[in-house]
């Protein structure tokens, strides 16, 4: 799973300026994610070759006096309970303030690696002014301007340098990881609940790597799985964007450390934006990925209710819509065993390894069927294809000019691949190289 760097500070430093500049270093290979919460934002960062994740705490303050600093203090121990390494960010501009005081003495206190950060040092005589902020007592500053970029070189390489290091799963642990996610309310920790109360006492405890994040190794009727609860979303707090983006780190290390993300909504809402965002964050994750419309038994049915249900999901999915849908009620335990079934049945298709004999046999035929499209006078030939090692389903097509391969092509060459050898609920990665 990757680190998480979270930046923190008080309001108007230049947080999700920073923000913006360190997912923005690669642009090819990060993903940023909005909208999984309210003005929260997640993304990916790459430096040295080293993934990690950057969140980005900026907009917590209220109007209101009464929770400011309550507000304030949720947001870092937050921030700091789910984060590898904290970015504290002051103004060198304004100088230290009584906010950044209150920041400094909940941060001393804290355990986690914590790096000062002095923004908008735009001249050489401002970088002087950030030796102020050592009153703060937080360690060595590093001054950068997160609009131009100054500076974040060296604040990336001390990043690098203090975390963690990255952890594979050991080959004795490989029982598929299966993460339940989803919004609030849908009925996450009821579909847990109802599988563990089935047989409690052949489920094995595990301890999770964070206090609301379940691990449980159900073994039961055949299927054996770690199943990754996130139900414990919502945390007691007066502020709800504090709730909110505990949840979003909640469901990210959740979605990271899965093989196979179950993806709950509420058929009673139908699919909504949060639920396109964390179907986009396990897609752009590579991850397996099945859809369970939960709280069925709440619908009223027609003859062609499901269909027709099912039919707006994957309009809403498109264009990665080959992904399976079940309807289950945990309250009448519908369909729960068959939620694992296809899981598992997703997971086999994600570490599906195809030969390379039988994969040009079928798509060199398809290829000859229908050829890709010439590009400016260019006709374009594809030779051979093999899969390549990766977390995913990843071919490597052999053709002689790769760069006018267009987008309709390749979806083509997709659909083929997944009508042909069955890689439901999971992404496929093709590449094209000159031969």
């Amino acid at each position: 799973m990757s680190a998480i760097v979270a930046i923190i500070g008080r309001p108007n430093v230049g947080k999700s300026t920073l923000f913006n500049r360190l997912i923005e270093e690669k642009k090819a290979i990060t993903d940023n994610i909005s909208g999984v919460t309210r003005d929260r934002n997640y993304g990916k960062a790459v430096w040295n070759g080293r993934e990690f994740n950057v969140i980005d705490t900026g907009g917590y303050v209220t109007e209101s006096e009464d929770v400011f600093e309550a507000a304030i203090r949720e947001q870092v121990h937050i921030a700091m309970d789910e984060s590898d390494v904290l970015l504290f960010v002051v103004d060198i501009t304004v100088g230290v303030t009584l906010l950044d005081e209150t920041f400094a003495e909940i941060v001393r206190r804290s355990p986690k690696k914590v790096i000062m950060v002095a923004n908008k040092a735009d001249s050489f005589t401002q970088i002087e002014d950030s030796f102020a902020f050592y009153e703060l007592g937080l360690g060595e500053i590093y001054a950068i301007s997160a609009m131009t970029g100054s500076g974040t070189g060296e604040l990336l390489d001390r990043v690098m340098e203090i975390l963690p290091p990255e952890v594979e799963r050991s080959e004795e642990n490989k029982v598929p990881r299966f993460a339940v996610v989803g919004k609030p309310n849908v009925g996450k920790s009821s579909f847990i609940n109802a599988l563990l109360d089935k047989n409690v006492n052949i489920v094995t405890p595990i301890a999770g790597t964070t206090r609301d994040s379940v691990h449980t190794l159900f073994n039961e009727f055949g299927h054996e799985a770690l199943l990754v609860d996130t139900a414990g979303l919502r945390k007691q707090s007066k502020v709800k964007e504090n709730l909110e983006f505990y949840s979003t780190l909640r469901t990210i290390k959740a979605i990271e450390e899965c093989d196979v993300a179950i993806l709950m909504i509420d058929a009673s809402i139908g699919i909504e934006s949060q639920d396109l965002a964390i179907f986009g964050m396990a897609q752009k994750n590579k991850k397996g990925i099945v859809i369970v419309v939960n709280k069925w038994d709440l619908v009223e049915k027609e003859t062609n209710t499901a269909r027709d249900f099912e039919k707006q999901i994957k309009e809403r999915l498109k264009p990665f819509d080959d992904v399976p849908v079940i309807f289950t009620s945990t309250i009448s335990k519908q369909r729960l065993l068959r939620v694992l079934e296809i899981a598992e049945k997703v997971y086999q298709n994600k570490e599906k390894k195809i030969s390379t004999s039988e994969l040009n046999e079928v798509m060199l035929a398809a290829i000859a069927k229908h050829h890709p499209p010439a590009e400016r006078g260019r006709i374009i030939r594809i030779k051979y294809v093999t899969q390549i090692p990766a977390g995913v389903p990843t071919f490597l097509f052999f053709c002689n000019h790769p760069k006018y391969i267009v987008e309709s092509y390749k979806r083509y060459l997709e659909n083929q691949l997944r009508d042909s050898f069955d890689f439901t609920g999971v992404p496929i990665n093709i590449f094209f190289r000159e031969k």
